[in-house]
């Protein structure tokens, strides 16, 4: 794979992981990169450092696969930092359609999971309803913090990256329901480079951990892990339905909101309550070309 196919990869997976409800896990595994990630993170650490001791910085790079693992990160910060005014201003003014577009990603990305099980049977329906309930479920157990001292960056950088990395489970959600999101993402686009550094080595404390997880999970129960993933998916798609009816958020001390419970409706049910048009066009021929662009890359594998 061309190291410049990598780096579009990265910015693919960045403005989905600033997007609330769609996770940069689910980008990396409809681009086929996913697995490849996470075998990448995994090399990460000691191990690596005793490599390099060993052997040399060269080995110890192409050890760790540095040069897919280094461009694709590069183009997830590329994305973020270059994106965010662009996806902030989406979400205020076209969050309908931005939905419906990643909706659409979404549940044709459930295809290309579902090819990875390796057998449909009663552990493996099992392991999809355990994922469905975990993807429901979590942001619900998570503290709502609400401030943003440079304590919560870290902690916050360490769960929402986590999340990131799992097909199904936004990051960016997640950092919604802890009240955390509006100043994560401020603090990128003004550049504020004390909470976006602790944020950071958050992230790199949670990827170092959890990728060893999720490599030994694929390395002993690649069946399973795939059938649970798939779950994730599937509970996760019901935040990204565009047509939504808020019932419960909270308002912070500067008059801005976080949902925090929220229950997919049908169109005509979004304008009998909100009063605003559903955009039926607009929004299912977004979500089309977000299934068809998913399957046409499932086609080419």
């Amino acid at each position: 794979m061309k190291l410049w196919s990598i780096y579009v990869r990265g910015i693919l997976m960045g403005a989905a992981d600033t997007v609330p409800g769609i996770s940069g896990g689910t980008i990396a595994f409809i681009t086929g990169v996913y697995e490849r990630l996470i075998y990448s993170l995994h090399q990460l650490g000691w191990p690596a450092l005793k490599h390099w001791r060993q052997q040399g910085i060269k080995s110890a790079w192409r050890y760790i696969d540095g040069s897919f693992l280094a461009t694709l990160l590069a183009g997830v910060i590329t994305s973020v930092i270059t994106l965010a005014h662009l996806v902030s201003w989406l979400l205020e003014a076209y969050p309908l359609q931005l939905n419906g577009f990643f909706f659409g990603l979404v549940a044709s990305s459930a295809l290309l999971l579902g090819r990875q099980v390796d057998h449909w049977g009663g552990n493996r329906l099992i392991a999809i309803l355990i994922g469905a309930l975990i993807a429901r479920s979590l942001p619900e157990l998570l503290p709502q913090l609400g401030s943003s001292s440079d304590s919560l960056f870290l902690v916050a950088g360490t769960i929402a990256i986590c999340a990131m990395i799992l097909p199904g489970i936004s990051g960016s959600f997640l950092l919604l329901t802890m009240g955390l999101y509006g100043p994560v993402l401020n603090a990128v686009k003004s550049f504020d480079l004390p909470p976006i550094l602790f944020f950071a080595i958050g992230c790199g404390l949670g990827l170092l951990a959890f990728s060893r997880l999720l490599n030994w999970l694929f390395t002993h129960y690649h069946g399973a892990t795939f059938a649970t993933l798939l779950g994730f998916v599937i509970g996760a798609l019901p935040q990204v339905w565009p047509w939504q009816w808020v019932e419960r958020y909270r308002i912070n001390i500067s008059d801005q909101w976080t949902i925090l419970d929220q229950t997919p409706i049908l169109p005509w049910q979004f304008n009998d309550i909100s009063g605003q048009s559903p955009a039926y066009f607009s929004v299912i021929l977004l979500m089309t070309l977000g299934f068809i662009l998913v399957y046409i890359t499932i086609r080419k594998d």
